[in-house]
């Protein structure tokens, strides 16, 4: 059996990162572990199980969000609160008891709760439409949280007191409360009258009780709990964690002696600012990155880490054609997240020397960031950058209504043609509908986002990079470029013909062929076969 035990975390604490529908998402879902589910679950080539440390009330949902609802997983919240329940239920809060005279009145966004002329209660929902959260109130402060799970009940209540949360209660399904949490120092407290918490592990199942009836923190709940469990768990299991630095200190201890499979993912764990990371890695069993960049990163950290470090990309590539050529603009991909000023301010430049010469591109700068703004924050640092150049800054103009104006909006300029636009791309999927369009990625950051070239080539688009990687063969799919000034003669190379740009799509196939989905497979074979 294989264990993957994911860092699916909200800011440093043990909870999702559930959120209300109307709330836009301000950071993608998608991770190492998501994407190795995804693989083991459509292969079913080896047994495997999620090892979810959170509280999750609404964990199903995430499933499947992500392509996996029927992934087996072990909660570790769910142990201790003794939930049985494994499929999610209908949950109307018409249901609910409620007291007499309550009236129902419906926003855009949420529904209010009147009694007696008063603010009772509001209902949030989640993305699906079930209920996650209502809020009780008392002479118009919050008094009550109740957080609801996704099969049908209460988990957990948060009181208030001058609206500021006193006291947190995670709940059993018929309500009686199991462990109590006080925010103000983080201590949790066992309730005297259930005091056990509930193991199964492939059929066999038992109740155990709590050690003590007081703990400094959560985290020491979970700690026992999850050692207990591991106990039930074969000696050969293998078990795959996400490199994270809020459960590493945890696992570190919890896993002695088990073989564990460390994965890195992007700089969400970088092993040169937690020293606790050399001990881990000499201990693991295998090392698995998201990139040859990072691995080799890795290296430089320890010695004899070489035989058991493996790059596999945690996005598969596929053949799906764009559309890029079938439009009449030639969009530019532009991602600018991390990107130095004066990089920043060399692409406007250079791009603004190219632009004239060709009446039909458009450059467009991607952003992953969903601040509120952000748009507008873009466009005005390339509009200081255009007119530094001595390039319109009507180049780069607001996105509502193409022109551009002054700071007091009185005064419009003269009318310009819009060439730089603003892509904001939080999750994969539009992510995906962004590049289909895209006739070429120019990616001038020091490290490449990945999904971006792993997207590039199965949609056969050519890369502009300016830091060699894997995903980029020079001369073939596409380019690697450290002089800013040459930026126009490598966008006249791919968009003043086609001949050019199609080698390039070709080419980009081809290397893709490397990272399909079968050839990610074999190399997790190829892991847990070296490990044994």
């Amino acid at each position: 059996m294989l264990h993957f035990i994911p860092a699916w975390y909200q800011q440093g604490q043990w909870c999702e990162n559930e959120q209300k529908w109307y709330i836009r998402r301000m950071h993608t879902e998608f991770d190492d572990t998501v994407k190795q589910i995804q693989l083991f679950q459509r292969n079913g080539a080896y047994p495997y199980q999620i090892l979810l440390l959170a509280f999750s009330p609404n964990f199903r949902h995430f499933l499947h969000r992500q392509g996996v609802y029927h992934a087996p997983y072990w909660s570790c919240f769910d142990a201790m609160q003794e939930v049985k329940r494994e499929r999610a239920a209908v949950l109307s809060y018409h249901n609910i008891s409620w007291p007499p005279h309550v009236e129902f009145l419906y926003t855009p966004f949420a529904a209010i709760a009147m009694l007696q002329g008063k603010k009772y209660a509001q209902i949030e929902f989640g993305e699906d439409g079930n209920p996650i959260q209502i809020d009780l109130f008392e002479n118009g402060k919050i008094c009550r949280r109740n957080l609801y799970d996704d099969r049908g009940f209460v988990s957990s209540t948060i009181l208030f007191q001058e609206e500021k949360p006193v006291r947190q209660d995670y709940l059993c399904e018929n309500g009686t409360w199991k462990l109590r949490c006080y925010p103000e120092d983080g201590h949790v407290e066992i309730n005297p009258k259930s005091p056990e918490y509930f193991l199964s592990y492939q059929g066999y199942e038992k109740r155990k009780k709590f050690f003590r009836q007081s703990y400094d923190s959560m985290e020491q709940v979970i700690r026992e709990v999850l050692a207990s469990y591991l106990r039930m768990t074969e000696e050969g299991d293998l078990f795959c964690a996400a490199m994270d630095g809020h459960h590493t200190g945890l696992l570190r201890e919890a896993l002695q002696g088990r073989k564990t499979i460390l994965s890195f993912f992007g700089n969400r764990y970088l092993p040169e600012e937690h020293p606790e990371a050399e001990e881990m890695m000499e201990r693991a069993a295998w090392l698995i990155t998201d990139s040859r960049e990072n691995a080799g990163r890795i290296l430089n950290r320890g010695k004899g880490l070489e035989q058991k470090i493996t790059d596999i990309s945690p996005y598969d590539s596929r053949v799906d054609f764009g559309v890029s050529e079938q439009l009449n603009v030639q969009k530019i991909l532009v991602p600018v997240d991390g990107m130095e000023e004066e990089a920043f301010k060399g692409v406007v430049r250079a791009l603004g020397m190219y632009l004239p010469k060709n009446a039909n591109a458009r450059v467009h700068l991607f952003t992953r960031r969903a601040d509120y703004g952000r748009k507008e924050q873009l466009l005005e640092q390339t509009r200081r950058y255009l007119q530094a150049a001595g390039f319109p800054q009507g180049w780069a103009a607001r996105e509502n209504d193409g022109q551009f104006y002054a700071e007091n909006d009185l005064e419009e300029k003269e009318s310009q043609p819009v060439l730089f636009r603003v892509e904001q791309c939080v999750d994969e999927l539009s992510v995906s509908k962004c590049m289909r369009e895209q006739r070429l990625l120019m990616d001038m950051r020091p490290v490449p986002e990945l999904y971006l070239q792993i997207t590039a080539l199965s949609m056969g688009i050519p890369q502009v990079v300016r830091t060699r990687t894997q995903f980029v063969r020079q001369g073939r799919n596409g380019i690697i470029l450290q002089e800013m000034r040459k930026i126009p003669s490598v966008l006249r190379y791919y968009l003043d013909s086609l001949e050019n740009w199609n080698y390039a799509k070709v080419c980009s196939y081809t290397l893709g062929k490397r990272y399909t989905t079968t050839v990610l497979m074999e190399k997790w074979k190829e892991v847990i076969e070296a490990i044994g």
